[in-house]
């Protein structure tokens, strides 16, 4: 196949106005009940559906189609373990040591977190995303990606609301500096720990900061020109 060789647009699937209408809809309202917890059951979720939803992470736009993302799916408990204390060790420089500062701790103070990460070892499933400084739309390529940063958090956004629609919840937990990741996972120098996701079922009596559920109106994100 050359480079700039094109093929039919496959399964594109259009719907009837009124269709479309109820899709977004339907979608609105499903993803709303979308949250972030920090309390996790142990319950085992199978592997095969985590691995699905990170099928559809991969099917995210990118930067040249150079896919610049490779996902960690950590099941083990005592990698899991491994990651909560490495985690935790970090998190305590940022919340007690002075790393964060005032204004940031002041910001994270209406949901209550602290250096405690104990659904880091609760959850079945913690997923950590690496960002490919180098790459390519083959494995082994050593080309230079372009718009990682996008791209991967595109991806991201695909697999927390396929995570979702599977009906599990999730949590983006993002320790600074994170690159005790790339240890633990055992990944190169060219990757970049992006985000930890940890994905289970939450917890029996499961709660949320009342300050999460604050969502900007519509009209203070969107300008119609």
């Amino acid at each position: 196949m050359k480079p700039h060789d094109n093929i039919p647009l496959p399964d594109y699937r259009e719907y009837s106005e009124a269709e479309m209408h109820k899709r977004a809809a339907d979608f609105l309202a499903d993803i709303r009940r979308r949250h972030t917890v920090r309390e996790f059951s142990d319950r085992p979720v199978p592997r095969e559906i985590i691995e699905d939803c990170i099928r559809a992470a991969g099917t995210a736009p990118s930067g040249a189609n150079h896919q610049p993302w490779h996902f960690a799916l950590i099941g083990s408990p005592e990698v899991k373990a491994k990651v909560r204390r490495r985690a935790e060790q970090e998190e305590h420089g940022f919340y007690d040591e002075g790393k964060a500062g005032e204004e940031w701790l002041d910001a994270l103070a209406p949901l209550g977190t602290d250096a405690s990460k104990p659904y880091l070892e609760h959850a079945p499933w913690l997923i950590a995303i690496f960002a490919q400084r180098r790459g390519g739309v083959e494995t082994g390529m050593e080309r230079k990606n372009y718009y990682v940063s996008e791209s991967v958090g595109i991806a991201t956004g695909f697999l927390i609301a396929a995570l979702h629609n599977a009906g599990l919840a999730t949590l983006t937990h993002t320790p600074k500096p994170m690159n005790f990741l790339n240890e633990i996972c055992c990944r190169p120098d060219h990757e970049r720990a992006f985000i930890l996701l940890v994905a289970g079922y939450p917890a029996e009596g499961a709660s949320i900061p009342v300050h999460a559920t604050i969502k900007k109106p519509f009209e203070d994100i969107v300008t119609v020109l």
